[in-house]
């Protein structure tokens, strides 16, 4: 059986058209076709060629990201004169940006990729969160703009490079009972520390699969129950005692909690720092 065919055009590398189009696939429980990829299309005769290949496939249908309107245009006509199905993906978008700002477009291809100031932000805080990592330096908590404290796999150090892919310089500190936290978390402003709960359940899970990917037994301590409560008891009482924001990731995704978190600064007013 031959699969049908989905053509992803763009003007550029073609990321918006992938992300849309493999997002939506999801929806639809079958594996029955192939993506079909033409990045950097720049001239009339290049979408000529692609309308031409995908007229030879027996169900094929085409998505396009063009800036130029133009392109974007004869692509449309293309697709319409040779009788295959199309869909603009950016067209309608941009019309209504324009709309709203009242303002033209630049119609440059690619201009999300250049190296800009908020590119190398975003590296800056990669770069931020990893070395203060887990408290490896306490220093980190005071030139962070967030910093999430809890007690181990409560996804503290995902969330942290998570929240630098969003320009926050974040910090994040382990809670145990055998060691005290960082005498800088009392000092700053509550409001810049979350602490992250799960509940015990969770825990207990994700902590057996950790153990069994270190090659120990998931009978050990750090798995049990008894020292989960231990830990959350211990945590509870740290957090209570700053009086920051506390979130119970146990049935949220990465991404829900980072938008909690980012929703949360805005509402705080809790600016970016400058390193």
């Amino acid at each position: 059986m031959d699969l049908n065919a989905i053509y992803l055009v763009s003007d550029s590398v073609g990321e918006t058209a992938d992300l849309v189009i493999r997002s939506a696939l999801f929806q639809f429980e079958t594996e029955n076709y192939q993506l079909k990829k033409y990045s950097y299309v720049q001239t009339p005769e290049e979408i000529d060629a692609i309308c031409a290949k995908a007229g030879e496939d027996e169900k094929a249908m085409i998505f396009y990201t063009f800036v130029q309107k133009e392109m974007a245009a004869y692509m449309q006509d293309r697709i319409e004169k040779a009788g295959l199905i199309g869909v603009d993906i950016y067209s309608p978008v941009m019309k209504g940006l324009g709309q709203l700002f009242q303002l033209k477009p630049l119609e440059k291809p690619g201009i999300n990729r250049q190296l800009n100031k908020e590119y190398f932000n975003r590296v800056e805080a990669i770069e931020f969160s990893v070395k203060y990592d887990d408290g490896r330096d306490p220093r980190g908590i005071e030139k962070a703009d967030i910093i999430l404290i809890g007690v181990s796999r409560t996804s503290k150090t995902p969330l942290s490079i998570y929240l630098a892919n969003k320009n926050v310089k974040v910090a994040n500190i382990p809670l145990f009972p055998e060691s005290k936290p960082p005498k800088e978390i009392f000092t700053i402003a509550p409001e810049r520390i979350i602490g992250l709960v799960n509940s015990p359940k969770k825990l207990n899970e994700v902590r057996k699969e950790r153990l069994k990917t270190l090659g120990l037994p998931p009978s050990a301590s750090y798995a049990g129950m008894e020292r989960i409560l231990e830990e959350l008891e211990y945590a509870d009482r740290i957090m209570k005692q700053i009086g920051c924001e506390v979130i119970d990731v146990s049935n949220k995704a990465i991404e829900e909690t980072a938008d909690h978190i980012l929703h949360y600064m805005d509402v705080m007013n809790i600016s970016r720092k400058q390193l």
